[in-house]
């Protein structure tokens, strides 16, 4: 379907990270009229083979592709071809198209390419510096940069500077890397600790930070560390991973280069554990019924700052059996607010309340007049299932071979907004010691959990005398 690509904004436009950078969209439009292999409908691209779809993000002369086609082909391709594979075409396609490998060639052609290729190269550095990771990738990187940058003084510099960037935020995410390491090298089970070293945990959440709004606001920080060190790209090599779509090659099978998803996912489910474990500690009733009204007041204030994955995880800690079984504890609660919580957090209808309210937060996030007003923190586990429905959901090819791109748009769409939150700097005070705790506290493990609750408050019937037997034998080696 060939029709002249002036006519054809390629991308339907969406978030505004596209066009944070100021950069003018329509600079580079191409007056070429041949789109072989693409297919558009309503000037909006819907479909191509993976040889044209190449051929698109390659600028030249008189075209530059669009910033949104950028993304979300360079983050869909893996699907397709590893990232250093589509490196090696490009350069190829840039060095061919150029003649750049041609001493010969007007220096005149060069000046106008050159600023084309460094501007494509900039935008796959920043947004995805974890490609680069593969030796492969870097090493295709700085051949074609020092390929634009040896005719001129001005690029040179730029190229200089680009190499530096990536190199920083590699140096950057292997220090987070080693740091997560670290603290997950140390991480000990509650119980084993309170067997050989009793004393050392005589402190409770409260002792170290008694203002729920404190750490609500401490519990922000984590997530946005956590959140700013995901790629993109992590999202799409969560299903690479599920064994090969559409018998292609997949990509990442022989070598993951980044586990933040994970990393954050092990966040949420920590946050869970430790909340339960806070709540189970303490001897006296009124002390267990004044935590839950602690950490119902901390779930709130992340309700209100936007932080809605640490309410999602406070509340299924909250919600474990061996919280919720502390009937007389729970008596002693006023539970109106938590109930608010419960409703605005309620499953049904495919998260319908959540869903508004991130909304809500979203639109506020946009015309935001403060950094605290620009936090959004999604219910990650649920964005990660809907980008995994919307991947199974659709084929990533077309019955004649083709890609299917549309599908694609919608996926750079919901990873696009993420990636718009994830920049978000904290507008709170570091409390490294409120931090410290949070991060490295020992937590129960659920048998842990389910003793101490027992121990709180007997078991209730014969299944839960068995299973309190059965654990005092199993984890205190009593009778």
């Amino acid at each position: 379907m060939s029709t002249l690509r002036e006519s054809m904004p390629q991308t339907p436009p969406f978030s505004a990270m596209f066009d944070s950078s100021g950069y003018n969209r329509n600079l580079y439009q191409s007056t070429e009229d041949s789109c072989e292999g693409l297919y558009y409908h309503d000037n909006n691209l819907l479909s191509g083979s993976l040889e044209a779809l190449i051929q698109h993000l390659v600028p030249n002369v008189d075209y530059y592709p669009d910033r949104t086609y950028i993304f979300t082909f360079l983050l869909s391709s893996r699907l397709f071809m590893h990232p250093y594979e589509l490196m090696a075409k490009v350069c190829h396609l840039c060095v061919e198209h150029q003649r750049l490998s041609d001493p010969t060639s007007d220096k005149n052609q060069i000046r106008k390419i050159a600023p084309k290729i460094l501007q494509l190269l900039t935008e796959w550095t920043e947004t995805f510096p974890y490609d680069f990771r593969d030796e492969r990738m870097m090493r295709n990187l700085k051949d074609l940069a020092h390929r634009i940058a040896s005719g001129e003084e001005t690029y040179r510099k730029n190229v200089q500077q680009m190499i530096q960037c990536l190199i920083r935020k590699l140096a950057t995410l292997s220090q987070y890397e080693e740091v997560l390491a670290k603290i997950s090298a140390t991480s000990t089970d509650r119980l084993t600790v309170l067997k050989t070293k009793p004393q050392s945990i005589q402190r409770d959440i409260i002792t170290v930070c008694s203002d729920p709004y404190t750490l609500a606001q401490q519990l922000t920080h984590i997530e946005l560390e956590r959140l700013n060190y995901i790629g993109p790209e992590e999202f799409v090599q969560a299903f690479v991973q599920k064994g090969p779509l559409d018998n292609d090659k997949t990509c990442y099978s022989d070598r993951k280069k980044t586990r933040n998803l994970e990393a954050y996912v092990e966040w949420f489910n920590r946050l869970s554990y430790l909340v339960a474990t806070e709540i189970c500690m303490p001897v006296k009733k009124k002390h267990r019924a004044r935590m839950i009204e602690y950490f119902i007041d901390v779930a709130r204030e992340c309700f209100n700052i936007g932080n809605f994955n640490s309410l999602m995880a406070i509340i299924s800690g909250m919600n474990m059996s061996p919280v919720s079984r502390l009937k007389k504890t729970w008596a002693k609660v006023k539970t109106a607010k938590f109930d608010v919580l419960e409703h605005q957090m309620d499953p049904s209808s495919n998260f319908y309340n959540y869903r508004t309210a991130l909304r809500g937060a979203a639109q506020r996030s946009l015309t935001a007049h403060s950094s605290r007003e620009k936090i959004v923190i999604p219910f990650f586990s649920l964005l990660i299932k809907d980008i995994y429905f919307l991947n199974e959901g659709c084929a990533n090819r077309l019955p004649n071979g083709h890609v299917n791109f549309e599908k694609f748009w919608e996926l750079a769409k919901q990873v696009s907004e993420f990636m718009t939150w994830k920049q978000v700097e904290c507008p709170f005070e570091r409390d490294r010691k409120i931090l410290q705790y949070l991060l490295t506290v020992p937590v129960f493990s659920e048998d842990a959990l389910y003793l101490a609750s027992y121990e709180s408050e007997g078991p209730e019937n014969h299944v839960e005398k068995d299973r309190w037997k059965s654990l005092r034998s199993s984890l205190l080696g009593r009778v």
